[in-house]
């Protein structure tokens, strides 16, 4: 911990990688997932290194809204994406949403939920959300027991049950909004040196007259 930030390091287990693609790929067919679903899937488990159940959803997730847009992925599009795991690599490969891009929000709200929009002259701008809704999983008892971080759920023996039930729910477990959601512009900057560091940072992100990674935000010890 330093300054009172807390970093997580996630250790996978022995075999979290293991992934067969003709398997995984025949499994889809089976269960009847759309063609272009079933790209979106595979596109999105390779960027994310793992065929992760978040992952599977979200593809389903990112078509869903698209399709209630009426938008191209080729379009220039915006996401807000409530959860940062899993969900937002899926806006990232499908809809090319990307933090680097600053087409990308993700807040960390907990909600397995997203918003896309197209981009707007306005001040806002009408968009689409999609979001899994619990009542739903209800009737999809794998995915509710993984979905509610249950110990029943053990993914070593139940991992291809999930898969599966994910892929026959489809829509299903999802719910949707029209929302209308505030646009704002590029921020003005000029780069300012840190008094503490010495380096260069964009003026707005100073705050108590030091960077953040020399305050509120400090990450890492320097080695001597």
């Amino acid at each position: 911990m330093f300054n009172g930030m807390t970093h997580q390091v996630i250790f996978m287990e022995k075999g979290h990688h293991h992934h067969d693609p003709r398997e995984f790929s025949a499994r889809m067919k089976a269960c009847g997932v759309p063609d272009r679903v079933q790209e979106y899937m595979i596109r999105c488990t390779e960027f994310h290194t793992a065929p992760a159940p978040g992952v599977l959803i979200g593809a389903i997730m990112v078509d869903y809204a698209l399709e209630l847009l009426e938008a191209n992925p080729e379009e220039k599009l915006f996401a807000v994406c409530e959860t940062p795991k899993c969900l937002p690599d899926t806006l990232q490969v499908i809809a090319h949403c990307t933090t680097g891009n600053g087409r990308l929000t993700v807040l960390p709200i907990g909600k397995f939920a997203i918003t896309v929009n197209r981009a707007s002259d306005s001040s806002t701008a009408e968009g689409v959300r999609v979001w899994v809704d619990s009542e739903k999983l209800k009737k999809f008892p794998v995915i509710d027991m993984w979905y509610a971080n249950s110990p029943q759920y053990q993914k070593h023996t139940m991992g291809t049950s999930l898969q599966e039930e994910i892929f026959r729910a489809k829509r299903e477990i999802l719910s949707t909004e029209r929302v209308r959601v505030p646009v704002t512009g590029k921020l003005k900057w000029k780069p300012v040196i840190c008094p503490s560091c010495g380096e260069s940072v964009p003026d707005y992100l100073i705050v108590d007259g030091k960077c953040a990674a020399c305050s509120s935000k400090k990450y890492y010890q320097k080695l001597l």
